[in-house]
């Protein structure tokens, strides 16, 4: 019989009236466990257990809540082990992504935990005789964190840690096809000592939950990592009660190869930046950009190097590419390379559901890349969030940029070159929030903002100091002595 695991509401766990199934995508047989189908009730009760709790987890000094905050990371990394494990059957990344995605949540709640004992204002002098002026950061309030199922632990991490340290009390929604990660999160606070109310989390139909969320009266800012559409729904709402909004949505991220660049490098960061994580990222690369001088030979060796690629059950050693998360993205990667067969022909490699032993019991496509996609093709637009490689030839570094830049997203872009010059030019000129050099277009640290720009995100960014800017506010004083 499979695990049950209740929803997190005002301190305690609530068995709830239904459940619903979360299964291993790599093994659709196995049941990782049985989630709380959780209601607008539910939510409505999180809201007003996270207000009642408001004024005392707020009135706590930022150096105590950064206490707790340790301990949740020492309990997460007592069970790192465990967790990878979890990720990995509830995903599908494979296990060494999954530990590092686990590495990196733990860095990041002892990241803001260390936050508290610096947690800056502001001092400036006064124009005026015998006037002390400083602002404080103060907390916003009820916070709604809603969450993607592709990153299961370190985006609720990277929202959950900086919503606390800040003062704000929480509720967390994870996506509802790898809730398990996020509920471990909660279940270390709990153990952490966490107030009662201060992190509450209800699993759940996106659809229902997000419109109780956006309708429960305590909430004074919402933080979502999901899709356009969703977030296009969000942002109409959240405006209309004037709540502050937080949005991370789709990518369609290029990388720029030019001729100069190591070539080999090149291959592989571009073969990690697409296909790793089954391209389920929004930093991965959906778009290569080659300079003509070197296309041929750089797409026949981008096609050896992905057939090379092993596809499975991301548990077993040497495994590259994991399965899709469900029979719904699998469909979604499958419809998308048969629009590009239909655009730009017969693909390079891949381009079909893998079938056989293991592979039959999971959501399992080729690693796929077409070449000779032009800029104005639906695989050159749209985002596919699967293992599907457009590969476009550009004239020179300027036609690339140009192609770069001509979709409607800005998340992340990246540049394979050993021209100093063209690095400099292409970090002023590129339309991108995030953007790396001779590395792949995805693998970011939470040190530093994240976000992007145009149809990417809207809002301040996320991480680093730049998230205190979202999970707070400023108090101004002025002091005649």
């Amino acid at each position: 019989m499979p695990n049950s695991y209740p929803n997190y509401i005002n301190g305690e766990w609530h068995a709830p009236a239904s459940t619903f199934e979360n299964r291993n995508p790599a093994n659709t047989d196995e049941i990782i466990g049985l989630f709380a189908q959780g209601t607008a009730q539910d939510v409505g009760d999180a809201a007003d257990a996270a207000h009642e709790a408001f004024p005392g987890w707020a009135a706590m000094t930022a150096p105590a809540r950064g206490n707790l905050l340790y301990k949740v990371a020492d309990l997460l990394d007592r069970r790192f082990d465990q967790l990878g494990e979890e990720m990995t059957r509830e995903e599908g990344k494979t296990l060494p992504e999954a530990k590092g995605e686990v590495r990196r949540a733990i860095n990041i709640f002892r990241y803001f935990a260390g936050e508290g004992s610096r947690m800056p204002g502001m001092v400036v002098p006064s124009e005026r005789d015998r006037v002390h002026m400083f602002a404080l950061r103060k907390p916003v309030g009820v916070v709604g964190l809603v969450t993607p199922w592709n990153f299961p632990i370190a985006i609720p991490a990277w929202k959950l840690a900086p919503a606390l340290i800040c003062g704000n009390t929480a509720i967390l929604k994870p996506a509802s096809a790898s809730p398990l990660c996020a509920w471990r999160i909660v279940e270390a606070c709990h153990q952490a000592g966490i107030p009662k109310g201060v992190v509450n989390f209800v699993a759940g139909s996106g659809g229902a939950l997000g419109r109780a969320l956006m309708e429960a009266q305590p909430l004074k800012a919402i933080s979502f990592t999901g899709s356009c559409a969703v977030g296009n729904w969000l942002h109409a709402e959240a405006s209309r009660r004037r709540l502050r909004i937080q949005l991370e949505m789709g990518g369609k991220n290029p990388t720029i190869v030019l001729a100069d660049c190591d070539f080999q490098a090149a291959v592989e960061n571009v073969v990690n930046g697409a296909f790793f994580s089954t391209g389920q990222k929004c930093t991965a690369t959906s778009r290569a950009i080659v300079e003509d001088a070197i296309y041929d030979r750089f797409v026949a060796a981008l096609a050896e190097r992905t057939r090379k690629l092993k596809v499975g059950n991301g548990l077993e050693p040497g495994i590259d590419i994991g399965p899709a998360i469900d029979a719904a993205q699998l469909e979604t990667d499958l419809r998308y390379i048969e629009i590009g067969r239909k655009e730009a022909g017969e693909p390079l490699t891949g381009g079909f559901r893998l079938t056989g032993g293991v592979h039959d019991k999971g959501y399992f496509v080729a690693p796929t890349i077409f070449a000779n996609v032009t800029e104005n093709m639906t695989i050159a637009q749209e985002e596919i969030f699967g293992p599907v490689l457009a590969v476009l030839r550009a004239r020179d570094f300027d036609d690339a940029m140009r192609i770069a830049n001509a979709v409607p997203f800005g998340l992340s872009a990246s540049i394979q070159t050993s021209n100093v010059s063209r690095v400099f030019d292409y970090v002023q000129r590129a339309e991108a929030g995030l953007l790396t050099v001779n590395l792949p277009s995805a693998g970011v640290e939470y040190q530093l903002p994240f976000g992007g720009t145009k149809d990417s995100s809207f809002g301040p960014k996320e991480q680093g100091q730049a998230a205190l800017e979202f999970y707070s506010d400023w108090k101004t004083v002025y002091l005649k002595y």
